[in-house]
Parts: C-alpha cells; structure tokens; sequence
C-alpha cells in the first residue's frame, strides 16, 4: 500500500518511512499541507494519509477539509498523528473527514495496529 506522510519534522518523517516500509509499505512526503496535496496529485494511488495537525503554509485541518472537499481522494484513508489532544479537535478532524487518530509520541506496534484495523473497516 502507498502512504502518504504529511508532518514539518523531518525526523518525525523518518520514523513513519521506517516503520512503514518495515511493514511493506511504500513511503511518499510531505512538509505541509499544501505539498501534500500535489504529492496526492501525483500519487493517485495513495491509499492512506499520515496527517500531522501543526504545520505552516497549510495545517492539517485545512488540509484534511480541502482533500475530502475534491470528489477523487474521497476514499483515501485519513489518520491524524498529531499531539494534539485536545477533545474539540479530535472530534473537529473527525468531523473533517480523519478516519483515525494517533496520539505522538508512538511506536511502531502502535502505528501498525491503528493501521490494520482501519484498512479492515473498509474491506
């Protein structure tokens, strides 16, 4: 499966492309939003979306409205790997369209469980 990781830190991204790609998954970035939506552009076959919610240029949540507003990334999966844990935004990324929710800091048995139970839901 093709995976898109969305985060400003690049170490952040390291951990996500290691564990991914332990898991056997392919591993395209983003620093922000906005890259991540021409990332998606030129990935249509993107099948989940790490999305951290603090970033410049475009964060998360705007990230997270202007995807599920475009009709052909409506079956991406969205997980939301953020440490921001406030109740109001857990519940605003989810009513944006986020399918899922990872609190930072996590290892990779985390990260690999919250994964295989999304991509179940949809089966």
């Amino acid at each position: 499966m093709k995976v898109l990781v969305v985060d400003d830190s690049k170490s952040i991204r390291q951990i996500q492309r290691r564990y991914l790609s332990q898991m056997g998954h392919t591993v395209v970035e983003a620093t922000n939003g906005e890259e991540a939506l021409k990332v998606l552009e030129e990935n249509p076959d993107v099948e989940l979306v790490l999305l951290d919610w603090h970033m410049p240029v475009m964060n998360g949540y705007e990230f997270l409205k202007a995807m599920r507003a475009n009709e052909k990334w409506k079956d991406i999966k969205v997980m939301m790997v953020t440490t921001e844990n406030q109740e109001k935004s857990v519940i605003d990324a989810i009513m944006a369209g986020a399918n899922e929710y990872l609190m930072k800091p996590f290892d990779q048995e985390m990260l690999e469980n919250k994964i295989r139970w999304l991509m179940e839901e949809s089966l």
